[in-house]
């Protein structure tokens, strides 16, 4: 039985079959020293031994973490939905997010943006950026940089937004009922529902042009490609395919 969560922000963080990646000691440091976030960890029907892992972070810090076991896979997007559905039902939360379980974005970058939503009551959601400017250590091969950026490219258009990063997985929302909408129905996409989160979010808005006062991206100060990434080149095709779904499906 999972315990309340005690903190004002949760990260809910999808994990499938991450036993050999998962940093427990930057989790574990980071929850220890933070006054503001606790963490839903969604255990997407890994086949290795994730769950144990999860669990015994759940036991050493019952107040911050929790650990919801959803099965079978069901693919990032379910997991994330599943998890900050959960979240959002947590009395007092005012935050909520998602973030890589491989920590590609490191944890103090929560801060950052929670920095964001706290000093700017109208934002409702805040985007983490890989923007590769002097002084910010990201580092990402180039091929998926320039994949990405022709993708990025792609969905600002579709979205009408001029968004530079929408796939970064770090990102942060006001919990609000708003946000409890548009997660109700599970995504189309599979793959870039993040996308989808910001289509529907238009749609809620009736696509008020305003909405660049309600979304920020913030370009992190690091990013780094972890070593064993589940995407592979060829879901590229894949994304654009689901991309055309979206625009079809909210833009027609």
């Amino acid at each position: 039985m999972n315990k309340p969560l005690t903190n004002n922000c949760a990260l809910v963080v999808p994990c499938y079959n991450e036993a050999d990646r998962l940093q427990k000691v930057a989790f574990t440091e980071y929850l220890s020293c933070s006054t503001s976030a606790s963490i839903v960890f969604v255990n997407d029907g890994s086949t290795d031994g994730t769950l144990a892992i999860l669990r015994e972070l759940a036991s050493a810090m019952p107040s911050k973490v929790q650990v919801l076991d959803k099965q079978p896979n069901a693919g990032k997007a379910e997991a994330v939905r599943h998890g900050m559905l959960h979240a959002l039902k947590t009395p007092g939360l005012a935050y909520v997010g998602f973030w890589d379980a491989d920590l590609a974005t490191p944890l103090h970058a929560v801060d950052d943006l929670l920095g964001v939503l706290t000093n700017h009551p109208k934002l409702e959601i805040v985007l983490g950026s890989r923007v590769r400017l002097m002084g910010r250590h990201i580092e990402r091969r180039a091929a998926r940089h320039y994949m990405g950026r022709v993708f990025a490219t792609c969905a600002s258009i579709v979205l009408g937004l001029p968004l530079y990063d929408t796939q970064c997985g770090a990102k942060l929302f006001r919990a609000t009922p708003n946000l409890a909408q548009i997660l109700q129905r599970p995504f189309l996409s599979r793959w870039i529902f993040d996308v989808e989160i910001i289509a529907r979010f238009l749609q809620l808005h009736h696509g008020n042009k305003e909405l660049t006062e309600l979304i920020y991206e913030f370009p992190l100060t690091h990013w780094k490609d972890i070593a064993g990434s589940k995407l592979r080149s060829r879901d590229f095709y894949k994304a654009v395919r689901e991309l055309w779904i979206i625009r079809k499906r909210y833009f027609s």
